[in-house]
């Protein structure tokens, strides 16, 4: 059976929503029990889902509409140091050795939380790729003083956010599924399904782990000590109203107060979100600004513009540690789209109140390292599948997983390959927009272009 999903998106005409993730999201209602979705305004174009969205059904869940990083958010700490006393040159000395493996008790931590030993325990403590990073951060502007109080802060004191997931514990256990079943949906209350969300589970309390330790480390380095006000994850699947609800880089709107980041040389919105109207947005938020361009597309704009050296500072005065030439490029800031236009949608429509802004003094990505031990320790240990083979999520990353939602015509006939014929039309698509878009900023816009959808709440056409 076919869903006929109801797909709502949350921007405003000011909003840059990427017709391919549009088209994602209507490829995602098709699938059996997918009952709601909505959109939010840092949706983007992912690989088959898109990202930015949230995913309701009264009686499946989907591994896939999760994603690999399973548990991905950001927590948030204060500290215990004064802004004045805080020297960028000196900070930026001492955040070295940070890629190399966690010498702490992994067993005795994670025990500690409830965790049974994980092979990939050796990853505990690191930021990962991507767009993970660590920041340190000021209080730029309190615009809720209540709010701000009540959460016992302290506008003199340096804040740190940390961007982190599960790293390649959440990966196996994507790709276990899909080596399963690939794409279908489990039955909610099926063994396979209470299988797969015990295993969700333990990647989300490791992905918390992961981010208290990397917190830890920051200190160590520093010689700080800090406070957690916060952790919120945005990739995962949680009971929702007797359902399933799927999050794909979406934060929760009934967990607290949460952090919504811009790009690297932008600033950080700690937000309030308000309950009256969070059910129309399926408890859900944008968990960030969002992608404006592609990785590729990102290093070729920028690469003929800036320096590494340029991007190594922001229009805002704070640094950026990042050591890969490549993720330099392809995590710049104009590789992502308005923050604040994000946060004006989101406010605009009803599902937030602002406390205050944060604003970065050092983003840390990755340094370069000349030991890969830490990697290379547990990239031997990642778990195998039924048949024996490898799930090594690093020595695989040149082939992607298919994530892409197939028809259920075509379910039954080649699974894998009808997921790579689907994989390809997508990013055939993706292409497709790009060269629409360029061809907008040249002024010669195609007449196909994709319309604009509905502001604010509005259904989809």
């Amino acid at each position: 059976m076919i869903s006929d999903a109801l797909i709502r998106i949350i921007a405003s005409d000011e909003s840059r929503i990427d017709p391919v993730a549009i088209d994602q999201l209507r490829q995602t209602a098709a699938l059996e029990g997918i009952d709601e979705i909505v959109g939010l305004p840092d949706l983007h174009a992912g690989r088959g889902i898109a990202v930015g969205a949230a995913f309701w059904s009264r009686s499946h869940v989907y591994p896939h509409l999760v994603g690999s990083d399973i548990g991905c958010g950001m927590a948030l700490w204060e500290t215990e140091t004064a802004v004045r006393k805080f020297r960028l040159d000196a900070a930026d000395r001492k955040l070295h050795g940070l890629e190399e493996a966690w010498e702490g008790d992994h067993a005795a931590r994670l025990a500690g939380a409830g965790l049974p030993a994980s092979p990939m325990g050796e990853a505990l403590g690191s930021i990962g790729g991507g767009n993970h990073f660590a920041e340190l951060l000021r209080i730029d502007t309190v615009l809720d003083s209540h709010a701000f109080e009540a959460l016992g802060l302290d506008a003199a004191n340096v804040l740190l956010m940390i961007h982190s997931g599960s790293r390649g514990l959440g990966h196996a256990i994507l790709e276990r599924q899909l080596a399963r079943q690939n794409v279908q949906a489990l039955a909610a209350g099926d063994e396979a399904c209470t299988a797969y969300l015990a295993e969700h589970d333990q990647a989300i309390g490791w992905a918390v782990l992961n981010r208290e330790i990397i917190a830890g480390r920051f200190f160590d380095k520093l010689g700080m000590k800090g406070r957690r006000l916060l952790d919120i994850c945005h990739n995962s699947v949680t009971p929702h109203r007797g359902g399933w609800l799927h999050r794909k880089g979406a934060a929760p709107a009934d967990r607290g107060p949460i952090v919504i980041p811009g790009s690297r040389g932008d600033l950080t919105y700690l937000v309030q979100p308000r309950p009256d109207l969070a059910d129309g947005a399926l408890q859900s938020l944008a968990h960030g600004a969002g992608r404006k361009w592609g990785r590729s597309e990102a290093r070729d704009k920028l690469k003929r513009r800036f320096t590494i050296a340029e991007l190594e500072r922001t229009e805002l005065g704070s640094r950026v540690i990042c050591e890969d030439r490549a993720l330099i490029y392809e995590e710049a800031p104009q590789a992502y789209k308005d923050i604040h236009q994000v946060i004006a949608d989101l406010h605009q429509a009803g599902l937030i109140d602002i406390v205050a802004t944060l604003r970065p003094l050092i983003t840390y990505k990755t340094r370069r390292t000349s030991a890969r031990s830490s990697f290379t320790s547990h990239r031997a240990r990642v778990p195998k599948n039924a048949s024996g083979s490898s799930l090594n999520w690093r020595r695989r990353s040149r082939v992607k997983p298919p994530l892409m939602a197939l028809p259920a015509s075509r379910s039954n006939r080649s699974p894998a390959r009808a997921a790579q014929r689907y994989f390809a039309s997508s990013v055939a698509a993706v292409k497709r927009s790009r060269r629409r878009e360029r061809a907008r900023s040249a002024g010669s816009a195609p007449a196909s272009s994709a319309r604009r959808t509905s502001a604010r709440t509005g259904s989809l056409q």
